[in-house]
């Protein structure tokens, strides 16, 4: 079964035409199912204090302000949670995958721009102190004219390009990361995207690329900044959280699919990983998938 196929396909009012379309709304409530589309967007939600945020396998309580890229075909939703006010502001800006030519792209000066586009695949949160900084950028889009606005969206992916504090959310999966042919580490992601459901030691991943225990260790800190053992469970739990999400099986199914011999472990590895249990997780996403 396709990853997207029980979700809701927005087809937005962006046409091939138009360079970016930016939506700006007092909003009493969030009632839009989760969802996906191919364009590229921008979301600024001020006075969103209680709202839950859905993007991807990942879940997230937002604070006062909110900053989000998402990007294409990315699954995600505000849901109401615990938020209180009736008038949150929601501004949203949406631009099409080619608004870069590609070749644009490649120069030095983009570079910035272009790594931030290959990140949002996982959606990205920034810091409060970003969304700050450029509320007011935001604000006054509306009443730009076009090129004017054009103009401060440059500003403003530029500024996020550069913002340090920032927050990828979705989980790796098999199709977001690419590898070259002879990388070494392809080798070991291949081996343990296939054979993760079994059990898998420290010794056998690093006999793939010759290397003792200690020095692949060593090796996948410097590649993914986590051990093995950490790297292993977030490949696991983004399976599992998928499942959850997709396939009508218990906590218990799940966990055992995924690799885990032991429940309690897969609840506490779950947890540390999506900050809410594998249970939680379940309810959350239950009822916000939709049949296109």
């Amino acid at each position: 079964m396709s990853k997207l196929e029980n979700i809701l396909r927005e087809i937005t009012p962006l046409s091939p035409e138009d360079s970016f379309l930016v939506f700006d709304r007092i909003k009493a409530s969030f009632d839009f199912p989760y969802h996906y589309h191919p364009e590229i967007e921008i979301n600024f939600i001020s006075k969103g204090k209680g709202y839950r945020r859905m993007i991807g396998d990942h879940t997230g309580e937002i604070g006062d302000i909110e900053l989000v890229l998402v990007g294409p075909n990315l699954p995600h939703c505000w849901a109401n949670h615990k938020c209180k006010t009736r008038k949150t502001h929601e501004i949203t800006v949406q631009f099409n995958q080619d608004f870069f030519n590609q070749s644009l792209m490649d120069k030095n000066i983009l570079k910035p721009i272009s790594n931030l586009m290959k990140d949002s695949i996982r959606g990205i949160l920034f810091s409060q102190e970003t969304a700050e900084k450029l509320k007011d950028s935001f604000l006054n889009l509306s009443k730009m004219s076009s090129f004017e606005s054009f103009i401060e969206i440059m500003k403003i992916l530029n500024e996020l390009a550069i913002a340090e504090d920032k927050t990828l959310l979705s989980s790796y999966s098999i199709e977001l990361e690419t590898f070259a042919d002879n990388d070494k580490m392809k080798i070991v992601h291949d081996f343990v995207h296939k054979n993760f459901e079994s059990k898998i030691t420290l010794h056998d991943a690093a006999s793939l690329i010759n290397m003792s225990s200690v020095t692949f260790n060593r090796f996948i800190k410097k590649r993914t900044g986590k051990t093995f053992v950490n790297y292993l469970n977030e490949i696991r739990i983004s399976y599992a959280a998928r499942w959850l999400m997709e396939k009508n099986l218990t906590v218990f199914e799940t966990a055992f699919e995924a690799g885990f011999n032991n429940i309690a472990n897969f609840n506490k590895v779950f947890k540390s990983i999506k900050k809410t249990t594998p249970t939680e997780f379940k309810e959350l996403f239950k009822g916000v998938k939709k049949i296109e």
